[in-house]
């Protein structure tokens, strides 16, 4: 028996040392990053800026790759079956704790399957309605929604989407009703608000901040918990009586679970650093979002807490599972 225990106890350690030595190593070789959307879009230029000054760090390139479809759940799950030695990754956006509330049948788990690394950024989403549109706030909005909910209706990027879902839990804070149309992505949403076909989308700042400046459209609210930075003028939906309120969309990196704790600390150092750098942080500005980071465990409390939200407003607003 006790000879079975020692050689037992000797598979287990040779098992181990590969990842032991690759962990003094790491890295001295590319390093990969699966992001689920379309190349050239938020999450893409998001792991793109942010990897180049990690490269600095770490020595090693950084390739970034777009898998996209199924609401960036085929790249997470690329990922999870993925060899945890840390040179594959993922962007994660605030769409990966939506994707484990709306989908039935994924092949991972949506937290325990992932080794968070750290946040990258945050953003808000605003709430925006036309130039000439008769709402000058967000309260005279909500008020034609108690008057008559068929009145009012709200444009998203999708069934299913971060901003649907924004929508939906707004409907239900602020006990309203309101019709949601739901279109394919952003620009299909901001053509059908200059359109007239709805009175007030939800969407992302970088989608609609080009029409805001040119006097086409008005925003009336930002969803975060505090103003918008680039917007301080715009209150939030929690100043114009929607107690509680606070959505904002994110994205960070994520490896396999069982990732090396030593990979995952010298790959949250890098980011940390490359977050502190001022080209980088004016680059997250420009496309909305806050620079920040944190600890494994505190992404990992972070995606926790947005799964069983969204899974919450999945449930209430009986939205089909996928």
């Amino acid at each position: 028996m006790q000879r079975r225990q020692f050689v037992a106890a000797g598979l287990t350690l040779a098992c181990a040392a590969p990842l032991t030595a690759s962990a003094q190593d790491f890295p001295d070789k590319p390093i990969k990053i699966y992001q689920g959307f379309a190349a050239g879009g938020n999450a893409d230029t998001i792991a793109r800026v942010v990897s180049a000054e990690m490269t600095k760090g770490l020595g090693q390139p950084f390739v970034v790759e777009a898998q996209t479809g199924a609401g960036g759940t085929i790249a997470a799950a690329t990922v999870a079956r993925a060899r945890p030695d840390g040179y594959t990754l993922l962007l994660a956006t605030g769409g990966h704790a939506v994707a484990g509330a709306l989908y039935n049948k994924l092949n991972y788990q949506t937290v325990s399957d992932f080794q968070m690394i750290s946040t990258v950024t945050f953003f808000p989403f605003l709430l925006v309605v036309r130039a000439d549109s008769p709402y000058r706030s967000l309260g005279e909005l909500l008020a034609a929604a108690r008057g008559d909910a068929r009145s009012v209706s709200y444009g998203s990027a999708g069934i299913g989407s971060t901003h649907h879902l924004a929508g939906e839990l707004l409907v239900k804070s602020a006990k309203v009703e309101m019709l949601h149309v739901p279109y394919r992505g952003d620009a299909a949403s901001v053509t059908a608000l200059l359109g007239g076909e709805v009175p007030m989308i939800i969407a992302p700042p970088t989608a609609v901040m080009p029409n805001i400046k040119a006097g086409k459209l008005r925003a009336l609210a930002t969803t975060g918990a505090q103003r918008w930075s680039a917007m301080p003028e715009l209150p939030t939906v929690v100043e114009q009586g929607v107690a509680g309120y606070d959505v904002r969309s994110w994205a960070g990196f994520m490896a396999p679970a069982g990732t090396p704790r030593p990979i995952v600390e010298r790959l949250r150092t890098e980011t940390l650093k490359a977050l502190q750098v001022p080209a980088v942080r004016a680059r997250l500005e420009d496309m909305g979002g806050e620079a920040r980071g944190s600890t494994p465990e505190e992404m990992t409390t972070m995606v926790s807490a947005e799964l069983k939200r969204w899974t919450a407003v999945v449930n209430d607003s009986h939205i089909p599972r996928q």
